[in-house]
């Protein structure tokens, strides 16, 4: 409770914890038993989804717009270049440029009228009403009562109790493709289903042992892979966007749904970040709809249960491997799951390897058991030599006559460098956002590899894809899967690389950030002297059926400079020490790399890019906030993200990522300051399970800041 109020604070909602007897004065009706206090929040609502659809229906009618209900899609029609041209219906052809596929459960079968997957499975949800107790009716001004720990939601309906909730083990429906015919429908009732719910319910509201059973109700929803919306325009598609998937709370995110693409549609954009449901986030893997129906029940299951940041997905796994998977296994790697890839998040030596899931659930919100282990594979790096498996990061090939004039076009950085030359860069917005944070490497004249994060690839193919010329200059296409990547770093990682390689990889053969063929142990490698950790080191690119060799060769080659695997727990912790930031937490598109700390990645001389023109702007009026990095104690590595930072008890920002620093010997958070807060030595408050514990400012950088090391 009290690190939920943390980030509803941060974020500006009127939130605070009451105690129990508190509680129990708003809502009489349940008991005491195991109550410890509750979120309260004053400011919420009712709305009448019924009411307040009619009601927009009436006053768009008013502005001249006609609705036709029982009209169904049969098919869409699109130009040879994939421009939307017509809606055919069972009353005939609409010609229209623009379809906004906000069918809900239905989303996916219109989504196949135009080739494109839409990810979304339809899930039972129940909900039981009863007549009103006599003496305990309820007012209508009763509020929602959530009770996570019982699975159940309780509010008033027509003075009777209306009671749902989110079982564990959740049940999918017609994942194939909801019938057409299936329109102001129910499913039956699934009594044993909502039997659990029913008896939590009774645990904190006794009173309901009394009521009388008007109807369970048992209607399908439809729910995505990670629970969040399905919103905004089909790559590849022009004039056909997404808004469904958003039964878990669709009528209270109704509104801003409607505002943000409507913003999207005439605009171009949102004005506000919505990444986590932007529907170009799917890559191909969600396109088996019983994946889809498994990650979407687990989301579903989660939707009260309590879900830890530590913890891992279950469900659905595992789905996608590197090919160094069998390594990995075998020296104890306790897996991870991002975007469907298995991931090394840390190693266990003395144990056999096994998949990470709802871990955090023994050991609560304290420091986690595996927090020694990961500061060893930490020291690692900084100290001697770490190998990562780095396969799981997102690669797209950009080829063609027009690939360079593309890449400067989306880039705020210069991309236009020899041969073999890496280029560290964001993608921005017309409003100067950060859409993409990447590192773009030239493999020939007319060839481009951009690389990205694990959870990115779909979203940023997908941003290419939605700027190419319909002239056929370019060819882009998603190469994850085509190779592996090794990442050698540490001190020692020229020492290690040297005595597997022919190739010259001394410092003025193989500088910081390019890139070139080496052979390793006769195969061929492509290399990449760059490193997320901050470290001396390569990303060794290979074949996924030489890769074991290669990681063989490298652990052998090792063994004299005190080599170790690593996991992403640890690369965590290395790259905050760097400052180095993280697309989607850290920087998102509403955040500009002036206020980033990137503006070392922008070249406003090189010509006209997207986001040029405001970026002079923002340039010109300075900005008002910036990112900062932040060092404070409490207990080490207990710090999730999210939570609320104070200055002279007002709300100032909140910590984007935060985690432990090994080597520096503190906490770290990042967090937007406002610029007269933005000052190297100034103190702040974070909010810390109810705690205010006291933070500096520090400089961004707190381990080699001047990359001598990097680039040794």
């Amino acid at each position: 409770m009290q690190r939920n109020v943390s980030r509803a604070k941060a974020l500006g909602l009127n939130v605070g914890i009451i105690s129990p007897a508190e509680a129990l004065d708003i809502f009489p009706h349940m008991t005491g038993d195991s109550l410890y206090g509750a979120v309260h929040i004053p400011d919420d609502g009712h709305l009448d989804p019924n009411g307040i659809t009619t009601e927009l229906a009436r006053r768009a009618k008013q502005l001249g717009v006609k609705v036709h209900t029982g009209v169904r899609v049969t098919g869409i029609e699109m130009s040879p270049q994939g421009e939307i041209s017509q809606v055919n219906t069972n009353h005939g052809p609409i010609k229209t440029e623009i379809v906004v596929n906000a069918a809900g459960q239905w989303a996916p079968r219109i989504g196949e009228m135009v080739g494109a997957n839409i990810p979304i499975a339809p899930l039972m949800h129940q909900y039981l009403t009863t007549k009103p107790i006599p003496g305990r009716e309820l007012p209508l001004e009763t509020p929602v009562v959530r009770d996570p720990d019982n699975l159940v939601y309780i509010r008033e309906e027509v003075r009777g109790f209306l009671i749902g909730g989110f079982e564990l083990n959740p049940k999918a429906w017609s994942v194939e493709g909801v019938p057409w015919e299936f329109t102001q429908q129910l499913l039956p009732p699934e009594w044993d289903l909502f039997d659990s719910l029913m008896e939590g319910a009774m645990r904190r509201v006794p009173v309901l042992e009394k009521a009388e059973v008007i109807k369970l109700i048992n209607g399908p929803e439809a729910i995505t892979p990670d629970g969040h919306y399905c919103l905004g325009p089909l790559p590849g598609l022009r004039g056909f966007y997404v808004a469904a998937g958003m039964s878990l709370n669709g009528i209270a995110g109704a509104g801003g749904v409607g505002k943000i693409m409507a913003e999207w549609i005439t605009e171009g954009e949102p004005s506000i970040d919505v990444y986590e449901m932007n529907v170009r986030r799917f890559g191909p893997h969600y396109a088996d709809m019983h994946y889809v129906a498994d990650k979407a029940r687990e989301v579903y299951k989660h939707y009260y249960y309590l879900h830890y940041p530590h913890d891992e997905p279950e469900w659905g796994r595992p789905r996608r491997l590197s090919a160094l998977y069998p390594r990995l296994k075998a020296l104890g790697a306790v897996f991870g799951e991002k975007n469907g890839w298995e991931r090394a998040n840390y190693f266990e030596p003395d144990n056999p390897w096994r998949q990470a899931g709802a871990d955090q659930k023994e050991w609560g919100w304290g420091q986690p058991p595996f927090f020694e282990q990961v500061g060893t594979e930490h020291q690692a790096v900084r100290q001697r030599v770490g190998l990562l498996d780095m396969t799981s990061f997102g690669k797209i090939d950009v080829r063609g006559p027009g690939a360079l004039a593309l890449l400067q076009q989306l880039a705020g950085n210069d991309i236009d460098k020899p041969v073999g030359s890496l280029t560290y860069t964001q993608f921005l917005n017309k409003h100067g956002g950060i859409e993409s944070d990447l590192t773009i490497v030239r493999v020939a004249e007319e060839q481009f590899r951009v690389i990205t994060g694990t959870a990115f690839a779909a979203s940023d193919l997908g941003w290419i894809r939605m700027h190419m010329p319909n002239d056929g200059s370019v060819e882009i296409r998603d190469v994850t899967g085509d190779w592996a990547c090794l990442s050698l770093w540490g001190p020692h990682a020229r020492d290690v690389l040297q005595v597997v390689t022919g190739s010259d990889v001394s410092n003025k053969a193989f500088p910081y950030m390019s890139a070139q063929n080496i052979d390793i142990k006769g195969i061929e490698v492509w290399a990449q002297r760059v490193s997320y950790a901050g470290e001396l080191g390569w990303e060794l690119y290979v074949a996924p059926e030489q890769a074991i060799a290669v990681w063989d060769a490298l652990m052998e080659a090792g063994q004299a400079f005190g080599i170790q695997p690593v996991g992403y727990k640890a690369l965590e912790s290395l790259r905050l020490e760097k400052g180095y930031r993280y697309w989607s937490g850290d920087i998102t598109p509403t955040e500009n790399p002036y206020e980033a700390g990137l503006g070392f990645a922008v070249k406003l001389n090189k010509g006209d890019f997207i986001g040029r023109d405001a970026l002079l702007k923002i340039k010109e009026k300075g900005i008002t906030q910036r990112l900062c990095t932040l060092t404070f104690g409490g207990e080490p590595g207990v710090i999730y993200g999210g939570e609320v930072v104070y200055s002279n008890d007002q709300v100032v920002g909140r910590i984007r990522s935060g985690g432990y620093g090994y080597t520096v010997g503190k906490n770290i958070g990042l967090s937007y300051l406002p610029v007269e807060l933005a000052k190297i030595g100034t103190t702040v408050e974070i909010d810390i399970f109810g705690e205010r514990i006291p933070a500096v400012v520090t400089p961004n950088t707190l381990h080699d800041p001047n990359n001598q090391r990097l680039r040794a």
